[in-house]
Order: C-alpha cells, then structure tokens, then sequence
C-alpha cells in the first residue's frame, strides 16, 4: 500500500483513493452513484437522510456512505438486495407526507427526489391516509420562498447559512412529524450568497422567486459560461429557452468558487436579453446612420483607418495618433485584435470598471464578490489598457481615430473618426462614422482573464440577433492582412494572442477545457 492511499472494492471495481476519503466519494471512482440527500462535498456531514446506506462486508449492520471513511482492503455493496430494500424503505417513509406537486413543480425533471424514486422506489404508496400539510410557502427572502409540504429536511440551507455563509439564520424547527425550516423571527435570507440554498436544495422546496414557474428543466437548453459580474471570474451554467437566457447556475471548479454563485452574479443576466440591439451594420451617409452589408462597413472603416494612419495600407507608416475605448467585459481576444488593428498608430487603450463593495463567502478562502464588476479587468490590463474615465476622455481629444468597443459612455471625439463596436447603440456612439453590432458574451464563444489569472472559456448559449457577429470576428476583419490570415474562429483568435502575448504564451484554446488555467509567470506585452 502507497503512503496515504487506501485499496477497496466498491461492487466488484477495485479503487484506490486517498486515506480519509468517504465512501460515496469513493464509489464515485468506481462509477457508482450512492442516492443521498443530506450529503453534498461543500458542507459537513450530518448524515441525517439515511438515503445512502450500503453493505460493508464484516459490518455488523448498513452503513451510511457519506459519514464512513474507507479502510485498506474494504468490501462494498450498494447494490446487495439488504441495501436497496433499505433505502427502499427510506424513499417510502420520505414520500408519507410528499405532496404530488411534481406537475406545478420548478425543481420538476431535475429533482433528485423524483430521481432516487424512478431508480428504486417502490411501485406504490402502503399509506392510506391523507398527508400533513403545512402553509404552502413562505417568503424567507428577497429571491428564496420556502414550501415546507416538499422540505425533507436534509438540511442543507442550514448548514450551508452556518458554515460557509456564517449567518446562522435558518434553523429545524419542531421535532417528529411537525419538523420544518424556520428562519430568525428577525432576519431576512438577504445574504449576498443566499441564493446558493435554492441550488442545494435537493427539491423543490426551495425557490427562487426570479425562476419561478419561466420554464420546465426539460425546456432549457444548458451552456456552460463565466459570470461576468465580478474579476472572481464564477463559472455558471446558462439556462436559455427559446433564445432567452431565464436561469444562471453555479457550476462547480474546486479553484475558483467551488459549487457557489452570489446573488449578484446570480440576477446579472438580463443584459443579455436586452431587445434594442443593434442588428445591422451602420455607416453616416448624409449625416444620419443608414443600415448597410457587412462589405460596406468594413469597407469603409478600413478607409478610415487608412486615412487615419497617413500611410500606404492603413495605419503602419503613418504614426497618427489613434485610441481604443474598450470594455473590461470584452474578450482578451477582440482586445487583443482591437489592439493589432491600430498597430500601426501611437495607440492609447483605456477603460472604466464600475466599482462596488466586496462580499465575501466566509466559510470559502479566496471566494467573494469582488469590488470590480466585470469579468477582464485583468485581460485588459494584461493587454497594455489603462484604467481610468480620465485616460478615455483624453485619448478621444486627441485622436485621428477612435475605436470603441462596446463601452456605453463614448467619450465625444475630437477631430478624428469614431468607429463603433457594439451590442446597443447609446446616444453618445450616435455621431459614430461606422457602427458594427457585435455579439453579446451569450452569443459567442471566449476567453476571460479572472483576478488570479485564469484564463476561462466561455461557450455560446444562444443566437446573435440580425447580422451581428462576434467582436473578435469584426476586428480581424478590419486588420490590414490578407483575408488568409485573419481568425475565423475563436480559437484561431485565442491561438493568435498566444502565439503574441507573452502571459498567454503555452496556453491551448482546446487545453483549458471547462475548468481553465493558470497563466505563466511574467505575463507581459511585447513592445
């Protein structure tokens, strides 16, 4: 035996794990799921469900899988017909008083109740009488309602308010059959994490009130994705039906938020739903914004530049004074090619990140919401972009050409033209020469740079509406190379920028998968 590692079969598979494991992580590697319900890896154990209960060999009775650690040489079964006839009898006594709610029920179809019972469940019901009945719901919070008939009082949202939240707000009320969640007589569940109990939640006892009743969980088609409310850089899962994004959801990387969202990431999805967007490219003709093909807007933009730049081909030769206004929820990848399309100007790059107050998740180390609201605060700072609303006002002064990419507060430019990039066409981009719609973070694939450096993909969840394009897509367009060597995918955008940018440098577009990876060491631009 290898210091530190523990032999075991689990239902005739060997498996080696770690000392101290527990053995339902442990069938884990032996691609069993053990049914559970209390259990969940973030929170302590309660052992308080006894849904997970399997045959050891040598045990003088059932144990239950999430509170036994592994032994060297430990013979488990959670198939044997003791096992499944247990947790048989566990699913029947919890479905006594489980109302028939699955019809009107949100956790429908993703319910791990309605899961456990279609795997093992008896066929039917040896109770005759009518069920208790509590109050149908109650308002625990500003998103969370609480409908105690469906509570099978796992208590997860207990301890996840005790010890990752630290705000022991929820509590078991009664005891016996007359047992329920209850809440501080003077307390809200308004913690900036709080909605993280809806996602624990097992069943459908456990609301949110933003959800509520928009979709059934067959419905929804799931897209994993990056928030991009904060530099913590979350991954979460969007939940889109019929091209509407209705749900954002945690989804689990141990080293950036473990299994947790706040609330702020949360509710920060309706910007992607915005139905005023700009569905076609734009250029000034007669002093007004005319719709126009995707060849003339570029066509034209490219003269700009050219103009712009005073040399042969577009910028290079020319030294014209050129600017980049960019958002810090942009990709490395359109900054990155926003930057190789002035290249050949005495470029400034600037942008402004609204500010807020961090709200960290105390039980969890290096987890909060981080003052900065956006998702590449980093990535452009990486890129050579300056952070400041005095920088963008300055550079647009003194620019022949300023290139804005989806910033909503356009600086008025100076004398030079104003090339925008956008999703939404705010008043002050209105005096624009060109106006090319890009795509929202939704609706293309990506990269984001969170706070300690990883670097993330995001994937598309829905459909850019109109003719509007990726910005990475756009802004190669505009780069005075032969169509050859311009991206036609982000991976050929993301490959680019690491082929050019030193922190990128080793990293593979395809090798990040859906966890990411840390940058190198020395991360830096080039001269």
């Amino acid at each position: 035996m290898a210091d530190g590692v523990i032999n075991l079969t689990i239902d005739g598979v060997p498996v080696s794990v770690p000392s101290g494991t527990l053995v339902i992580e442990a069938a884990k590697q032996a691609g069993v799921l053990v049914p559970h319900y209390c259990y969940h890896p973030s929170l302590p154990v309660a052992g308080v469900c006894r849904m997970c209960l399997v045959e050891i060999e040598k045990a003088p009775k059932l144990q239950i899988a999430c509170a036994t650690a592994v032994t060297e040489g430990m013979v488990v079964k959670t198939q044997s017909s003791q096992a499944k006839s247990a947790r048989q009898s566990v699913l029947e006594f919890l479905l006594i008083n489980h109302p028939l709610d699955c019809p009107i029920c949100d956790q429908a179809g993703e319910c791990e109740l309605q899961d456990f019972v279609f795997q093992e469940g008896r066929a039917s019901t040896r109770y005759g009488e009518y069920p208790k009945r509590f109050n149908p719901v109650e308002d625990f919070g500003p998103d969370v309602l609480y409908v105690p008939n469906r509570c099978i009082l796992c208590t997860r949202c207990v301890r996840f308010m005790e010890d990752v939240a630290q705000e022991p707000v929820l509590n078991v009320s009664e005891r016996g059959d007359r047992a329920y969640i209850g809440i501080h007589p003077d307390a809200r569940l308004d913690h900036p994490w709080a909605g993280n109990v809806v996602d624990l939640c097992p069943v459908g006892s456990l609301l949110s009130k933003d959800f509520l009743h928009k979709a059934r969980a067959w419905e929804v088609d799931k897209s994993a994705s990056v928030c991009t409310g904060c530099t913590q850089g979350c991954n979460v899962t969007l939940d889109v039906r019929d091209n509407v994004i209705v749900r954002v959801r945690p989804r689990p990387n141990l080293e950036v938020n473990r299994y947790f969202l706040c609330d702020h990431g949360r509710m920060n999805y309706r910007w992607m739903n915005r139905g005023d967007r700009i569905e076609a490219p734009l250029v000034k003709q007669d002093g007004e914004l005319r719709a126009v093909d995707w060849d003339e807007a570029l066509d034209r933009a490219r003269r700009l530049l050219r103009g712009a730049g005073g040399g042969e081909g577009g910028g290079p030769g020319g030294g014209g004074k050129a600017g980049a206004i960019v958002s810090p929820k942009a990709s490395p990848e359109a900054l990155f090619l926003a930057r190789r399309v002035l290249a050949g100007f005495a470029w400034t790059g600037a942008f402004q990140v609204t500010m807020g107050e961090e709200a960290p998740l105390a039980g969890v180390p290096n987890l909060a919401l981080r003052p900065e609201r956006a998702a590449n605060v980093t990535g452009a700072e990486l890129l050579g972009y300056v952070n400041g609303v005095s920088s963008a006002l300055n550079l647009a002064q003194a620019a022949a050409v300023v290139l804005v990419l989806d910033e909503p507060d356009v600086p008025a430019p100076g004398a030079g033209a104003l090339i925008y990039l956008g999703t939404t066409l705010p008043e002050s981009a209105r005096g624009a020469e060109v106006v090319l719609p890009i795509a929202n973070m939704a609706e293309e694939e990506g990269t984001f740079v969170n706070r300690d450096g990883r670097v993330q993909r995001y994937f598309q969840a829905k459909s850019a509406p109109g003719m509007a394009r990726p910005a990475w897509w756009a802004l190669g367009e505009l780069l005075d190379t032969p169509a050859a060597e311009r991206p036609d995918s982000a991976a050929a955008a993301f490959d680019l920028l690491a082929g050019t940018v030193e922190g990128f440098a080793g990293l593979s577009y395809d090798a990040l998968g859906l966890t990411g990876k840390r940058m190198g060491q020395g991360a830096g631009v080039p001269a």
